[in-house]
Parts: C-alpha cells; sequence; structure tokens
C-alpha cells in the first residue's frame, strides 16, 4: 500500500508543475516482484518493462509522408509497437464502406473510422523496429470462420505475416469478444473459430505471432472469462480494454490464475457522465480545450497509470489510441467517443506530462535491439 501511495503521491504532483519545466516522474518498485514465479509469455519483455503501443489508424499514428505526418511518431518517442485493425468480414457494409476482408493490410481502406494500410506502415523505414499489433474482427461471420468457409483469409494473413520475418505480431483475435452489446459473438462459434485461427497459422509454420485474447475489461466476471476462455495452449497473452470503468477489470486475476501477461490493448481517455446517466454518454474530453485536459488528467490518465502500477506484475503491455474519435463517422453518433479528441500533441500540458512519465525506463520503446529482446535469442 505504502508503494502505491508514493507513485500516486507523484503522479499527483506531476499534475501541477508549471508547464516548460521537466520534473522526473519516478515509478515506485514493483511490490509484485516476488509473488509470481511464471513462464515468460511469448514476446512478453523480461524483468519490468511494459511494451508501449500507440493506435489505431494513420492519421492518429502518424510517421508517414503528408496528411499522415502529424501523429504520435511526428511528436514523440517512437513506440515499441502500432495497432491497426482488419477483418474476416467480408460483404458487410461499415459506414457507406463495403468490407472485402482483410482490409486495411494489403490497401489503404476506410470503413468509417479513417485509413489504414499496415503494408504502407511496414514499408516505411520510420516504422522499422516496431512490433505489430492487429485487432481481427469477424463479428457476424464467426461460423463461416469455424467451419473453414474463410480459410483462404487466414492463409492470406499467414503468408503475409510470414513475409514480416522476425517482426513481432501480437493478434488480437475477436477482440473484446464479450462486447456482446456490439460484436454479438456466439460463444461456441467464436470459440471454434479463435482456436482454428490459430490452429491454421501454426500448420503454415507462422513463428512471429503471440495470441491475445482481449474482454472489454468491464463486462465479465470471473466465471464468464472462465466460459469465453479457448485455453492456456491457445493464449500468449490475455488483454483488456481501458476506457470509462464501470467496475474492476477481472482480467488481472484471470491472468494471474493462469499465468498470463496483460496487455492493456486499447486505451483513451473516457470518463463517465453522470448527468447523462440515461443516454450513456461520457463527459467531453477534447484535449484541445484546458478544462477538459484537466479533467482527463486528473480521472483518466492518472487512474490508468495507476492501474499500471497496482497491476505490475501482469500488465506487460500498452496501447494508447492517439485519435480524433468525433471526427470519425464511426464514432460521431457513439455515446463513449463522440465527444472525445484524444491527441495527445495537441495539449502542451498533457503532452509533456505524458513525456514525463514515458521516460521512466519502465516503459519499453522502439530500439534497435528490440526484436531480438522480444525473441529472446
Amino acid at each position: 500500500m505504502r508503494l502505491f501511495v508514493s507513485f500516486f503521491a507523484l503522479l499527483f504532483f506531476a499534475s501541477f508543475i508549471t508547464i516548460g519545466q521537466r520534473e522526473r516522474v519516478e515509478l515506485a518498485p514493483n511490490p509484485y516482484a516476488d509473488f509470481v514465479d511464471r513462464k515468460l509469455a511469448k514476446f512478453e519483455p523480461q524483468g519490468e518493462g511494459v511494451l508501449v503501443f500507440v493506435g489505431q489508424e494513420m492519421e492518429a499514428i502518424g510517421g508517414l509522408e503528408a496528411p499522415y505526418n502529424d501523429g504520435y511518431l511526428d511528436h514523440f518517442r517512437k513506440p515499441a509497437g502500432f495497432t491497426m485493425y482488419t477483418n474476416f468480414s467480408p460483404g458487410d457494409e461499415s459506414f457507406g464502406y463495403t468490407l472485402k476482408g482483410l482490409d486495411g493490410v494489403f490497401t489503404t481502406d476506410n470503413w468509417g473510422d479513417e485509413n489504414s494500410n499496415m503494408s504502407k506502415q511496414i514499408a516505411d523505414p520510420d516504422f522499422g523496429n516496431m512490433a505489430l499489433a492487429i485487432g481481427l474482427w469477424f463479428t457476424n461471420h464467426e461460423e463461416e470462420v469455424a467451419t473453414g468457409e474463410l480459410d483462404h483469409l487466414i492463409e492470406k494473413l499467414g503468408d503475409w505475416f510470414k513475409s514480416l520475418g522476425n517482426r513481432p505480431v501480437f493478434l488480437r483475435i475477436g477482440y473484446e469478444f464479450d462486447g456482446h452489446a456490439w460484436n454479438n459473438y456466439d460463444r461456441e462459434n467464436y470459440l471454434i473459430a479463435y482456436k482454428r485461427i490459430k490452429d491454421k497459422l501454426d500448420e503454415m509454420g507462422v513463428e512471429n505471432v503471440a495470441y491475445v485474447w482481449q474482454s472489454t475489461g468491464w463486462v465479465s466476471d470471473l466465471h464468464q472469462l472462465w466460459a469465453w476462455y479457448p485455453g492456456d495452449e491457445y493464449v500468449d497473452w490475455c488483454g483488456a480494454s481501458f476506457f470509462n470503468r464501470w467496475k474492476e477489470i477481472q482480467m488481472y486475476e484471470f491472468a494471474r490464475q493462469r499465468g498470463k501477461p496483460v496487455f492493456l490493448a486499447e486505451a483513451s481517455p473516457t470518463v463517465s457522465d453522470y448527468n447523462a446517466k440515461f443516454t450513456g454518454d461520457t463527459k467531453p474530453m477534447d484535449l484541445k480545450k484546458p478544462a477538459d485536459a484537466d479533467e482527463a488528467w486528473m480521472r483518466w490518465f492518472m487512474p490508468f497509470f495507476r492501474e499500471i502500477e497496482r497491476n505490475r506484475d501482469v500488465v506487460k503491455a500498452i496501447n494508447y489510441i492517439n485519435c480524433n474519435w468525433k471526427s470519425h463517422p464511426m464514432w460521431v453518433e457513439n455515446p463513449t467517443f463522440k465527444r472525445v479528441d484524444a491527441r495527445l500533441q495537441i495539449n502542451i500540458m498533457i503532452k509533456e506530462k505524458w513525456n514525463q512519465l514515458m521516460d521512466d525506463p519502465l516503459f519499453i520503446h522502439s530500439s534497435e535491439d528490440l526484436y531480438r529482446r522480444l525473441w529472446r535469442r
């Protein structure tokens, strides 16, 4: 408890430093250092390290030629990885766009959440020495995946993974499986589909993929998580989202029980608006606005870093979604994201504090030896 209070005090102090000053924020020693003795998962960093990822589309990440040159990579230290999305949902309509399956992998596609093209990013030298995390959805198509009807998409994706050489890939199969209100997965077919994807990629000899099983973080209790669990041999990492928090995240305890690390695979500042309880809207979090930024720091960023601190034994990767949610068609009517602009670079105070925390040795960024460290060769 004393270690936790110490870390909170440092974060609290950091929130009031004068803009332009650079105050060092130290993280407390890990209170769980000797708590769990388990084998490291695939691509899990050794020691007390937390991989930093950023997502979730080309504009948010940046690092390319205009118009993709005002994102995270253009303003901050290059992270250990970046997060993108694709699907096994051919024929579905998404905000005026018809999905083909594997959209955003080989071509520039926009299904309502800005442009995505992983191959374009991978081909750019600025994306060297970075891992890739992929959110793979197959909403409405889990039975087709389960029965093998979409094996051609699995095989095409597997061939692409093999072409990436030793670049580590974190594949989040059917992420937020318990987001029943929006994904609506059938549990039986979801589990068969998840296992089929991994089995097929294994048969193809794909070696550079770690498999992430990700919940919403707030829907399921331990009993419900067990019901959706594909099994230890199919899961390298457990995952969870970190948005507005309805209750404690149960995935930490589940991961401890299974000896797995946790990837906080989706995180962006949203805070429940209790004055809008009948609509479920979150509060405005436009980081351009000083009042919104102050509230975001106190009520989302600080709790986020406290969450990492309190669960240092299992949290080994985080992904910050650095996008202007409210400008994307997919989110303009969404109660959680319709009033959120989460770009760190648009607020001097937020940018400064984020940089201070990211400078702590706990957080792992891109480096020339990153792949070697993750492969542990």
